[in-house]
């Protein structure tokens, strides 16, 4: 299996999300608390109303886990990781 190059989007409800930073979540993009003891700490994202948001599928972003355009510079001889930076797992 091979990186997405190219963002994943997703439709969030009004209100207030824990984004996963850890790769840890067993809740895929959203934080389950798997980050306790480490480091991260998850992203919290406070929408007004209904929004589409772009998550990083190539590992690469400096603004995880939303994506800033790093899979435009990637090129196919770039090693990347086996998946989703957020879904480890599977």
């Amino acid at each position: 299996m091979t990186t997405a190059t190219h963002p994943s989007p997703l439709t969030l409800p009004a209100g207030t999300h824990a984004l996963c930073s850890c790769g840890l979540s067993k809740n895929g993009a959203f934080c389950d608390g798997s980050h306790q003891g480490s480091s991260h700490s998850p992203s919290i994202l406070k929408l007004e109303e209904e929004q589409t948001v772009y998550l990083c599928s190539c590992c690469a972003s400096a603004k995880k886990p939303f994506c800033d355009g790093s899979h435009l510079q990637l090129s196919a001889s770039t090693p990347q990781s086996q998946g989703p930076w957020w879904k480890f797992w599977g």
